[in-house]
């Protein structure tokens, strides 16, 4: 068995927004050799529900109808999902080279010339479904892409709508290469395990839906840590942490005099730049509060102290040079507020023990960290107006660092007993 997360093999194309995740080619290996459509019912109503991967899932299913002796070469699942960025997901086989990818779809496909002219979107619009002979010339003038299936043979393709009590819309195709298409004695039975075969995409759909919702608001990790039942009152765990916090400069002032649409605007794309620069260097975004942002990038036994150093210092300072690449660019949204720019940050790293979990009133938690080292990043985050510099770095960062700093001082910080030592990188 292959599942990938890079892709190895030369990958299909696929169109604009559409980005492959993953693959599997387990072949015929997925299933049985010989298989009827009873055993495919008794797999669905039992085996099929111990299966957590839609794309083994849907492999799986695709080869047993196969052993069961239906002719397929091509078969495609599509769903929608609740994501802030994702239209939805869909898993693609073909016979050919046994492979199934997994891939997700970016909103913007929905408004390309590819999608409408899709028979997707006839199905999606209609919830009817479509069948069609590729080969023929009224097909082909009705759906450009049954010349390409014209041009691999395919002789009967067939696009079918999945129910959902969720709102979203889900779809399945197949297609066959069989000089007389789908047998349609057939037809009764593949529609049972279809119907039944949907409930499972219901049940991965829903914890997809659920995944994407906890990730986009708590974080990946965070987000796991919920759904994996950690989601009591206290729960959680003490972690050492290089922490990470954030604050707009002037942003009182912008606030003053930009209408709220603007500052959302305005703030979406500081956020997004500082957020962006955090998650690629490993961080962990945990919390917006207003203008500030709060991250963490954990201690590990395998990443120690200075990786996680290297990576929160590198973060920040990718997020300086991309904030002055932001004011110097001025996106579209951006050009039609006046008195936005130039935008600055100031970020202070620290390192120390914070509590990651659940705190809060009983009905309304919130995932976070907590701790001494979390308010002593916060009180040195407020030095930057005093310094003039956009990242500062206490003692207990700076000595996993083998770089040349500008020391700037011992500093009294409100609530902590002794002075700390502020660096800063050297301009």
């Amino acid at each position: 068995m292959t599942i990938a997360s890079e892709i190895t093999s030369p990958p299909p194309q696929f169109p604009h927004g559409v980005t492959i995740v993953r693959q599997s080619s387990r072949g015929a290996a997925s299933a049985p050799t010989t298989n009827s459509f009873s055993d495919i019912t008794t797999w669905l109503l039992k085996g099929a529900a111990r299966e957590t991967e839609m794309l083994l899932l849907f492999e799986s299913f695709i080869w047993r109808l196969i052993a069961a002796g239906v002719p397929l070469h091509r078969a495609s699942l599509h769903i929608g999902t609740l994501h802030p960025q994702l239209l939805g997901f869909a898993w693609n086989w073909r016979r050919d080279d046994a492979v199934c990818h997994e891939v997700k779809v970016q909103h913007l496909t929905s408004e390309t010339d590819s999608f409408k002219l899709n028979p997707l979107a006839r199905i999606f619009a209609t919830g009817e479904p479509l069948r069609r002979n590729p080969q023929s010339a009224e097909a082909q003038a009705e759906f450009p892409m049954m010349a390409e299936l014209a041009e691999s043979d395919i002789t009967d393709y067939v696009a079918l709508p999945f129910s959902s009590g969720t709102g979203y819309r889900h779809a399945m195709t197949l297609a066959t290469k069989h000089p007389d298409g789908f047998p349609h004695t057939a037809g009764p039975e593949i529609r049972n395990v279809l119907d039944l075969f949907a409930l499972h995409v219901e049940r991965h759909i829903a914890q997809r839906i659920a995944e994407n919702a906890v990730n986009a608001y708590l974080g990946g990790v965070a987000g796991a840590k919920v759904l994996s039942g950690s989601i009591k009152r206290g729960n959680g765990e003490a972690i050492r942490a290089v922490i990470w916090v954030s604050d707009l400069r002037g942003f009182t002032t912008l606030s003053d005099h930009l209408s709220g649409a603007d500052m959302i605007v305005l703030l979406n794309a500081y956020f997004e730049t500082l957020a962006g620069a955090v998650l690629a260097h490993g961080g962990e975004v945990l919390k917006f509060m207003g203008d500030g942002l709060l991250a963490v990038f954990p201690i590990g036994a395998v990443s120690g102290a200075d990786v996680a150093a290297r990576a929160a210092l590198a973060a920040a300072q990718q997020a300086v040079r991309d904030l002055d690449a932001l004011n110097a660019g001025a996106l579209p949204q951006l050009a039609a507020i006046a008195g936005w720019h130039p935008l600055r940050t100031g970020i202070a790293l620290h390192e120390g023990e914070v509590f990651f979990g659940n705190i809060g009133a009983p009905e309304r938690l919130d995932f976070t960290v907590i701790g001494p080292a979390v308010n002593e990043a916060s009180r040195v985050e407020a030095l930057q107006k005093k310094l003039g510099r956009s990242i500062l770095l206490t003692e207990a960062v700076a000595r996993h660092l083998d770089i040349t700093l500008d020391h700037l001082g011992e500093h009294e910080l409100r609530g902590v007993s002794l002075p700390v030592a502020v660096y800063s990188p050297r301009a």
